[in-house]
């Protein structure tokens, strides 16, 4: 997910000379290309989160399109106060990017792991929240904020995520969520990087007789209500499934809006992380392992919520 970032943004500075990079000193080798073709507007601006997303606040009210970026946890949590105050407060059309959501620096434990910032997030007034599922999603929603500049969080994987859609997604619209796979009894929502591993439970699920859909909803805030009537009133089940504590996420999301709604014949159930930090070492694989959200756990969490055919 990040090279296809580096490369998109590469490809829109191009072409917009407005657009400076801030980097909070990663991604050196990653923007080699964007630095030769724009080195006056990449900023290396050290460890310095809070620092950083003021700077990007300060350009984008001169007129500039900044894009913040660095992993995930450090950018949310060490510059909260700076995202809410001088991004959001001011309705700052800064492009947070958060590399490595969820646990994709697993490896390097909980000071990494971010778990819990699509809650904090979306509860910022004026924020867009968006969680790409693949790379390709990754580059539509890149191209998307510079065609309506707002203050977004976009958060991504790191690397070797598997593509999911087969092509360029040239209608891709942020609120608007993505339908892969139309099925009748159960819908998977799937939010962010986790969104491979559901197109494999959706398959498996198939394979089971049970019929399932499987939809992309990488915009979490705005989140597409109108889909959410039709998916509700066509199907029995509705599991949401996103690499994040079930607690203030995607899930917690659709809950709120569902809890509003007149009665439907579909139940809910959600599925992330859970409330506790994960005291746990390892690649990203074996954290989803032990939180459930690899492709076993998924499926035997799925399967007892719906309960015996």
């Amino acid at each position: 997910m990040r090279n296809a970032f580096a490369d998109e943004i590469t490809q829109i500075a191009k072409d917009d000379p407005s657009v400076v990079l801030l980097s909070g000193d990663i991604g050196n080798r990653l923007f080699d290309n964007y630095k030769e073709s724009n080195p006056e507007r990449f900023v290396n601006c050290g460890v310095a989160e809070a620092n950083m997303v003021t700077m990007g606040s300060g350009l984008a009210m001169t007129g500039m399109k900044p894009v913040v970026y660095t992993i995930a946890s450090f950018l949310i949590y060490r510059a909260f106060e700076q995202i809410r105050v001088d991004v959001s407060y001011h309705d700052a059309a800064v492009l947070l990017v958060g590399v490595g959501g969820g646990l994709s620096y697993a490896s390097n434990g909980s000071t990494h792991h971010s778990l819990e910032d699509i809650a904090l997030m979306r509860s910022l007034p004026n924020m867009q929240v968006i969680c790409a599922g693949d790379p390709l999603e990754v580059r539509a929603a890149t191209k998307a904020f510079f065609k309506n500049p707002k203050p977004t969080y976009l958060r991504i994987g790191k690397k070797g995520e598997a593509p999911v859609h087969g092509k360029a997604l040239d209608e891709f619209e942020v609120g608007k969520s993505i339908c892969l796979k139309r099925g009748e009894s159960v819908a998977l929502l799937a939010t962010g990087n986790i969104l491979p591993n559901c197109s494999s439970v959706s398959d498996e699920l198939e394979e089971r007789g049970i019929s399932s859909s499987l939809y992309s909803f990488h915009s979490v805030k705005p989140l597409d209500e109108k889909c959410l009537e039709q998916i509700f009133i066509e199907h029995e089940y509705v599991v949401t499934v996103e690499e994040h504590s079930r607690k203030g996420g995607f899930g917690s999301a659709v809950a709120e809006w569902f809890s509003s709604q007149a009665k439907t014949k579909a139940r809910l159930f959600t599925i992330g992380t859970p409330d506790q930090f994960l005291l746990y070492t390892g690649n990203q694989e074996s954290a989803r392992k032990v939180c459930r959200l690899d492709k076993a756990g998924l499926l035997e969490q799925i399967t007892h919520f719906i309960g015996p055919a």
